[in-house]
């Protein structure tokens, strides 16, 4: 069912407000503009599934947020990142609460990292995943029959999806572990960037921090200019040619205009052209301070090497995502120190893994192969 008008939207919100949980998709374009551009949204019900087409004329979108925000409807996404983001900025800041992604849930099950929807359907409802309006322009209208249909079955599938994960998870004894993953997803950053901050996404090698100063600088004004002007950072500066702008340091336009491939109008130019001036006037002090290049002491990659052997096997025992787990951030942590601050040793990740990384650090365990499995014993069994 596609949903135009009002009237049918504020309906079909009413009823869905009734349900335990709603599955919520989402389609949208952003090939040529900063912020997503929503030209659908999906929900699945108990008895029905509708296709909001938010580029309808007259449009009032305020009883979809409604729902968004119930806090007695259960929203179910399939990962959610970019959908958050279109409800961050519908909401003004907030996001679809309660919450549950069941790609989380999937790797929390074992299902593998980042697993796709398409997968998941085929895993554990067996239906097949129509593929022929993956790549449509969402954007365009009228929408053909068999768009709409192709939208309507990224909720429907997920329904049963949820419920048979749900299942799982508290058969499993794991339920609570979604709980404390799901809190990563409301982290403001993820969704309203810092233009001072958004430099770190570039691939930056160097230590010169008067150069990073002039990325920083260069990436921050793009940030706002794209922002501004609605359009994709890459229509801006592409990465490569800001990163050639700031290894020459052009301080005026002349000199920025001897660079072949930038091409910027004069406004543009003499932005680029003071921002770089001013971070280059930066005291040492207000440079960008890096972070310290890892060396690590003798003898704790080899304990960082034995962490991660741990980690796979208890990831195997467990049927979960060794990176769901920990990253190497987290065993250097744990191999440098019994107390550290960090994730693997909180919550369901320390009894899973942190006591056996800490027992084993202790010399209170073993690593051994039995056939073709690595396994984990106590070292007075081995002994005996």
């Amino acid at each position: 069912m596609l949903i135009q008008d009002n009237a049918s939207l504020a309906d079909v919100c009413a009823r869905l407000a009734d349900e335990d949980f709603v599955t919520v998709d989402t389609e949208f374009m952003r090939d040529k503009t900063y912020y997503a551009r929503l030209c659908l949204v999906q929900l699945g019900g108990a008895q029905e599934a509708v296709a909001i087409d938010t580029l309808a004329p007259g449009i009032d979108l305020a009883p979809l947020l409604e729902l968004m925000a119930n806090p007695n409807v259960l929203k179910v996404m399939h990962a959610a990142r970019q959908d958050l983001e279109i409800f961050w900025h519908l909401m003004d800041g907030k996001l679809p609460a309660p919450l549950v992604d069941t790609q989380i849930a999937a790797m929390i099950l074992g299902y593998g990292e980042e697993v796709g929807y398409e997968a998941l359907v085929t895993r554990l409802t067996k239906a097949k995943v129509d593929k022929s309006s993956r790549f449509s322009d969402w954007s365009h209208r009228p929408l053909r029959p068999n768009q709409v249909q192709y939208a309507l079955g990224d909720v429907i599938h997920l329904r049963e999806i949820w419920e048979k994960l749900d299942r799982e998870m508290v058969k499993a004894g794991r339920r609570h572990w979604l709980e404390d993953e799901h809190a990563a997803l409301f982290d403001p950053s993820l969704y309203d960037v810092d233009p001072e901050t958004v430099w770190r996404r570039l691939k930056v090698r160097s230590r010169d921090t008067r150069f990073i100063a002039i990325v920083q600088a260069l990436a921050a004004w793009r940030e706002r200019v794209a922002r501004a002007k609605d359009l994709p950072r890459q229509r801006i500066v592409r990465d490569d040619v800001l990163m050639e702008i700031a290894a020459n340091r052009p301080t005026t336009v002349d000199a920025l205009k001897d660079l072949p491939r930038v091409s910027l109008d004069r406004a543009s130019a003499q932005a680029v052209a003071d921002a770089i001036s001013e971070a280059l006037k930066l005291p040492a002090s207000e440079l960008p301070v890096l972070e310290p290049v890892k060396d690590l002491p003798r003898g704790i990659p080899a304990i960082v090497d034995l962490l991660r052997v741990l980690l796979k096997q208890v990831a195997d025992e467990n049927d979960i995502s060794p990176r769901l787990i920990a990253n190497g951030d987290d065993l250097e942590a744990v191999a440098l120190d019994d107390q550290p601050d960090a994730r693997v040793l909180s919550g369901w990740r320390r009894e899973l893994f942190g006591e056996k990384a800490l027992a084993l650090k202790r010399g209170e365990l073993v690593l051994g192969v039995r056939g073709r499995r690595v396994v984990v014993e106590p070292r007075q069994a081995v002994r005996a």
